[in-house]
């Protein structure tokens, strides 16, 4: 993804001013992803071990079968990555909403992109 910025402040203020709030949501997520110095969502490769950060746009219990599984879709800005905790079904401050860091092996599942059982630290707004 090629993203092209503009260069003066007048070009930059009226972007921003024009911008929709998603765009203007999208780049204060991945700006807050780079300054604590987690990859972005859109450059992790699958098998690789990485830290990503943003905001959890939805949360959902899964039964199964065989085990619970806990689903959080996580946005950063630039891509989004689903964290799957197996054998629980709510995690306190897991919400939709919260901001968190994650850490685990990145995987594709069905098509999605995945971290299962991740290492995560909740962001105090």
């Amino acid at each position: 993804m090629t993203e092209t910025r503009p260069t003066g402040w007048w070009s930059r203020t009226l972007q921003r001013l024009t911008a929709d709030d998603h765009s203007i949501d999208a780049a204060e997520l991945r700006a807050d992803a780079a300054s604590a110095g987690c990859e972005p969502v859109s450059s992790c490769r699958k098998g690789a071990v990485v830290t990503v950060t943003g905001r959890l746009k939805s949360v959902v219990y899964t039964p199964r079968e065989t085990v619970p599984t806990l689903e959080a879709e996580l946005f950063d800005g630039s891509g989004s990555v689903t964290l799957v905790w197996l054998g629980r079904r709510r995690i306190p401050g897991i919400e939709p909403g919260r901001s968190l860091t994650a850490r685990g092996r990145f995987a594709a599942f069905d098509g999605r992109q995945v971290i299962y059982n991740p290492r995560y630290e909740l962001i105090s707004c």
